[in-house]
């Protein structure tokens, strides 16, 4: 499916974002090459009569990304996620996508419930409304179950959507080759890993069963946290297609004035945001990497609540270790244990010199304390970040990048409710407390435990295993020297002497 017959859907593609102005656009932010910047000018032009116009309330190339359909918005939404990709502007445009389908109709939701779950809407579901929110996979509707009286979110998926993405994603991997093809820079932001990392994200949104069991997963980590609240799923009303939730009522986070009517400390809630998210990602591992204004609210009771659970992050246990000593280095200014973590992770290669890596660290984190508790920006650190990992080698980590942008998109939504919120002052209490359960004699000797039962499950292999090397080593004989045999050797020297006349006779032609 990977192949030439995708240059149709590339041309489309140009075409259209040459059509809506989006092409110059999206190659400066992306710092093309001059030279494909001219070609993919040059290529485009004469189809632009054959792209898509767009609606003109959008900018350029988000009039480009909704106009070429479902699957290109939702690349545009994890593009936003990718500023060390697109730019810090183009990221910043891209997070409006999150929204920007209108509804399919109300007979098509019901048609589609009632055929996935095997029911009838009137015989379950009682004031099943049109559709309160809609996105580029799916929308919402909100019902109440006859049967309990309990009052659910429905989570649809948008007809013919899985097609549309199998077709869009096949040309997405081959723009992503011709990319590395053309520019070698590119290689070093993997641009063919961040399209397997998309296809596996989509595919796992498009299938809500993985959805209904991340929520349900995220909601058993969280259900004892205080001030944080996760809808639980209604498995029953669950399948492929179909996702159901208790509805949960709340301001949304994007409506500060409500927020303000209501009487919500808005500096208290801004800090529940940073402490949440650190605190999952470092606890748990598993963290909501979706958290913008459209997927929070703040109950009446004060909660922070979360919905929409389709891009969840996840990180094994060393790589938390890993970014807590980084964060917590920054913190206490120690650059020189920052550079350490990265060498030790494998992050940054050891033949690169740790003391001018520190230094580097020290223009990343110095401008940062010598500035008021406004100008504090995670946004700006990650970025400067960026830049000095890429100076000493280091290869993007899409699990880091995940968990990093998510802490920016954190920290603009925390900034929206208190600009004068100090982040490092916030994020020190959670820091701290992972790093004294994690790092100190008492996380020792907790590892110690761990490795020893990890070794004793093997016990009853343990004799066998011995008996095997032992036997291998007394049965062991030396391998016979390879001679090599005459046939070989001329077969070896005549391919060798048609090759090299090959290439004579090549160069004799390409010279004239």
């Amino acid at each position: 499916m990977r192949g030439p017959h995708n240059i149709l859907r590339l041309v489309r593609t140009g075409a259209t974002f040459e059509r809506s102005g989006a092409m110059a656009l999206a190659l400066n932010a992306l710092e093309a090459p001059t030279a494909i910047r001219v070609s993919a000018r040059i290529l485009a032009w004469p189809f632009k009569i054959f792209g898509f116009r767009g609606d003109k309330q959008y900018s350029p190339v988000l009039r480009a990304l909704i106009a070429l359909g479902p699957a290109y918005i939702k690349f545009g939404q994890l593009l936003s996620t990718r500023p060390d990709v697109v730019g810090e502007k183009l990221a910043a445009e891209l997070s409006i996508l999150q929204d920007a389908l209108p509804p399919f109709s109300q007979k098509k939701a019901i048609a589609a419930v009632e055929t996935d779950l095997g029911i009838k809407i009137k015989d379950v579901f009682a004031d099943f409304t049109p559709p309160i929110a809609a996105a580029s996979l799916a929308q919402v509707h909100k019902a109440k179950v006859i049967s309990t009286g309990q009052i659910v979110a429905v989570k649809v998926l948008r007809p013919g959507i899985e097609k549309a993405f199998l077709r869009d994603i096949d040309a997405f991997y081959f723009i992503a080759r011709l990319i590395e093809i053309l520019s070698p820079a590119s290689r070093r932001l993997k641009p063919v890993e961040v399209i397997k990392y998309f296809e596996g994200i989509v595919r796992a949104e498009i299938d809500l069963r993985m959805e209904s069991a991340a929520a349900a997963e995220f909601f058993s980590n969280t259900q004892h946290d205080k001030d944080f609240k996760v809808p639980q799923v209604v498995w029953n009303f669950c399948s492929k297609r179909i996702m159901t939730t208790e509805w949960v009522d709340g301001i949304p986070l994007g409506d500060v004035p409500a927020l303000k009517k209501k009487g919500v400390n808005l500096t208290e809630l801004a800090k529940l945001i940073i402490q949440s998210f650190l605190c999952h990602a470092l606890r748990d591992g598993f963290f909501h990497a979706d958290m913008h204004q459209g997927n929070l609210r703040c109950a009446k009771s004060g909660q922070l609540i979360v919905m929409d659970f389709g891009i969840m992050g996840r990180i094994d246990p060393y790589t938390r270790r890993v970014y807590a000593e980084i964060l917590n280095g920054f913190i206490s200014k120690n650059y020189r244990r920052v550079a350490e973590v990265h060498f030790e992770a494998g992050y940054v290669g050891y033949e690169e010199d740790i003391d001018k890596f520190a230094q580097a660290l020290r223009s990343v984190g110095e401008p940062i304390f010598g500035m008021e508790a406004n100008q504090i920006s995670m946004a700006k650190l990650l970025a400067h970040l960026f830049e000095v990992t890429e100076r000493f080698g280091m290869q993007v980590r899409t699990e880091l990048l995940l968990l990093q942008r998510t802490m920016v998109v954190v920290e603009g939504v925390a900034r929206s409710l208190d600009p004068n919120l100090n982040m490092w002052e916030v994020a020190r209490p959670e820091v701290k407390s992972y790093i004294e359960s994690n790092l100190g004699p008492n996380a020792v000797v907790r590892d110690i435990v761990q490795s020893f039962k990890a070794v004793t499950k093997f016990g009853p292999h343990a004799p066998y295993l011995i008996e095997k090397s032992l036997r291998n080593a007394l049965d062991f004989k030396p391998p016979k020297p390879h001679k090599r045999r005459l046939p070989a050797l001329v077969g070896g020297i005549l391919l060798g002497l048609v090759l090299g006349c090959m290439a004579i006779l090549l160069l004799l032609l390409w010279f004239g």
